[in-house]
């Protein structure tokens, strides 16, 4: 197993400083059919009351109104794909896409340079049997780190566990939402199919965000946290269906992989069956660990599978940089 370590062997005796977190947001909708962080981001809109911690302001926000109100994934071009520098850069045109103009908004009010947010959650269902995955696109941001251990270790629901899932792409190639704030977290819940609530989901998610906000206030108030060590599923590569000559989709998930996210699947194990009856094998030289595995929204990206590796992180403890002054107060 891949080991990772932060700067040095000496680091686990010290601890990282970062500066007090003082304006977060919580995104819901970004994708407009996924119900759970729909429904809470409309109800926190209504009442932030949930959301007032001490030592921080919390806005919520509803990402894509429109695909919201059409239930849709999207209207013309994946949101969650629309924060890359090059389009939030480049030049307005009235023809650009409504995510586009829509994630200039958003950058402009969430994440402009230095008065970016300090912590962005951005709330997410998937179809497939991710339970509580807490999706990260930095390896070296320690407070997300931090924070998706603490929800790991403080929240116990067994029947939804919670994976902790690195995108590990260079910033600058970051085209998520969630890279406009100086440290995030996205939270994949599932399975859920789009357009409906599932109670159990939606209550999943809202404890993990309320926790979430928990670990801020403890930073916030100079709580220092110890280092640990953790298991991190990493992304390596897309696995498409395969494809007849017409490119359509020749074999299904196998019946054996089907719902087995973050199972390990070792080489010559089952993970296509055609429609007469044939299986299709992995055919890699290692055990990886299948997620997003069926995600309906992904057939369109012609995915059948994320596979990801499974790392060892030594993560060094945390602590709040001293300033001057307060921290800030929730209005």
């Amino acid at each position: 197993m891949t080991s990772i370590h932060f700067r040095s062997e000496e680091v686990m005796d010290s601890s990282i400083l970062y500066p007090a977190v003082s304006r977060v947001v919580v995104f819901g909708g970004t994708h407009g059919n996924e119900m759970s962080g729909v429904t809470l981001a409309k109800h926190w809109l209504t009442n932030p009351s949930e959301l007032h911690r001490k030592t921080f302001t919390v806005e919520p926000c509803l990402a894509n109104p429109q695909a919201v109100q059409k239930c849709v994934r999207f209207i013309d071009k994946d949101l969650n794909r629309c924060f890359s520098k090059e389009l939030l850069n480049s030049p307005v045109a009235e023809s650009d896409p409504y995510e586009v103009k829509r994630a200039r908004e958003i950058y402009q009010k969430y994440g402009n340079g230095s008065s970016s947010m300090d912590f962005v959650f951005d709330l997410h269902n998937t179809t497939s049997n991710m339970g509580a995955t807490l999706l990260r696109c930095s390896r070296d941001d320690v407070l997300s780190l931090h924070l998706a251990n603490y929800l790991q270790s403080s929240t116990g629901d067994q029947s939804m566990p919670c994976y902790n899932y690195l995108v590990d792409i260079p910033e600058k190639q970051n085209v998520y939402l969630q890279n406009i704030g100086k440290h995030s977290l996205t939270l994949e819940l599932g399975p859920q199919p789009q357009g409906v609530i599932r109670a159990d989901v939606l209550s999943r998610m809202r404890e993990l965000v309320n926790c979430g906000l928990d670990f801020i206030d403890l930073f916030n108030q100079g709580k220092e946290f110890p280092s640990f060590e953790v298991d991190i599923y990493r992304v390596l590569s897309s696995v498409d269906y395969p494809r007849d000559s017409m490119g359509d989709i020749g074999a299904i998930i196998h019946p054996e992989l089907q719902d087995k996210d973050y199972f390990p699947v070792q080489p010559g194990d089952p993970i296509f069956k055609t429609l007469s009856g044939e299986n299709v094998f992995y055919e890699g030289e290692k055990i990886v660990y299948p997620s997003f595995i069926n995600e309906a929204a992904y057939y369109e990206k012609k995915v059948a599978f994320i596979l990801t590796d499974k790392i060892h992180c030594n993560v060094p403890a945390l602590k709040v940089e001293p300033q001057a002054g307060h921290l800030g107060s929730q209005k």
